[in-house]
């Protein structure tokens, strides 16, 4: 009986057994599915986690953007105050700020004699301001005014001239003794040098007269272009342009040329001017350097050209402050000339002796 039920046992199983191995089945299979489940949710989540996660990255990285800007900006502000506090130059202005167009040619020559007529009636009286009485007298007195005024060549050559009154006379001077004329006058034994060798030149070679062509003057002793121009404009009428220091400094401001070579200077200013003008204006733009527009501070509150001028402002513009720059008889004080033509309006400079 016992083996029997031995026998069964093994291979029959109790209803309590089933249950319990249905149960744990059972329970397998819901842990499993549980487990799946589960699984599945923590993929879900994680994907989500992800998502927004790349979501607030994205925020974030989109937040910080502008601030990155905003400091770039302040960078380049603070570079650009930096850069002004410390001299450096600016950034190019915008193409809308871009300077006016150039001068038409046409256009200066219109401005170039606008400006000469409004010297014309400033300065009705413009002469050559050395004294003298022919030729001669004008080619000597030049010579002598390198390096040194008008006036003082004024009051040297009255002496000069009443010992050596003609070419043979001057050619055959003693060296020492008209270097003590000519002292007051600086440079003195090469300003001798030079009277006396065109002296015996216009001696030996034009039979003791001035030539009147500027090929025969520009031969002579201590005679450049300039020299002869002023000789042939006022002592024999043949216009011509003096380039001298006053000429080139106006003509360059007044922007009818760059050139710093006074031929160059010459060719440009006679291509805007017909040749009778080119004496005149020569004189006109000489009395105005001397007078209003000076090489250090021109009184452009008191230049009567002033709204002609492209370099307005670089003198003093205030015209109580610009009237204290004006000289010679624009400030009421005599000119250069000790026998100035009637129509000077101020008084004749004084002898060397009374100055």
């Amino acid at each position: 009986m016992s083996e029997q039920t031995g026998g069964a046992t093994g291979t029959t199983t109790s209803p309590g057994a089933t249950r319990a191995t249905s149960s744990g089945s059972t329970s397998t299979a819901s842990t499993g599915s549980t487990g799946s489940t589960a699984s599945k949710r923590t993929s879900r989540t994680a994907a989500s986690a992800d998502r927004t996660a790349a979501r607030k990255t994205s925020k974030t990285a989109a937040s910080k953007t502008p601030a990155s800007k905003t400091t770039a900006r302040k960078t380049t502000k603070t570079a650009a105050s930096k850069s002004a506090a410390s001299g450096a130059a600016p950034a190019p202005a915008p193409a809308a700020a871009a300077a006016k167009p150039a001068e038409s040619h046409a256009a200066l020559v219109r401005r170039a004699r606008r400006i000469n007529r409004e010297l014309a009636e400033a300065y009705p009286y413009a002469h050559p301001e050395l004294d003298f009485d022919s030729p001669f007298q004008l080619l000597i007195a030049t010579v002598l005014s390198a390096q040194t005024t008008d006036l003082r060549v004024n009051q040297t050559t009255p002496a000069l001239f009443a010992r050596y009154p003609a070419p043979e006379d001057m050619a055959a001077a003693d060296p020492e003794a008209m270097e003590a004329i000519l002292r007051p006058t600086g440079f003195f034994r090469a300003k001798t040098k030079s009277v006396i060798g065109l002296s015996a030149a216009l001696r030996d070679r034009f039979g003791g007269e001035v030539p009147g062509r500027l090929e025969d003057l520009v031969t002579l002793p201590g005679v450049g272009r300039k020299t002869a121009n002023v000789v042939l404009g006022n002592a024999f009428g043949v216009p011509g342009l003096t380039v001298d220091t006053h000429f080139g400094r106006l003509v360059r401001r007044f922007g009818w040329t760059t050139a710093q070579d006074p031929e160059k200077v010459e060719s440009d200013v006679a291509e805007l001017f017909p040749k009778s003008d080119w004496t005149m204006l020569s004189h006109r733009l000489i009395f105005h350097g001397r007078r209003i527009c000076h090489s250090r501070k021109p009184a452009c509150g008191a230049c009567p050209i002033a709204p002609l001028c492209p370099s307005y402002g670089e003198g003093e513009t205030d015209p109580a402050k610009a009237e204290k720059l004006l000289k010679y008889e624009k400030a009421g004080a005599p000119g250069q000339r000790l026998k100035p033509p009637a129509d000077f309006p101020g008084p004749a400079a004084k002898p060397l002796e009374a100055s």
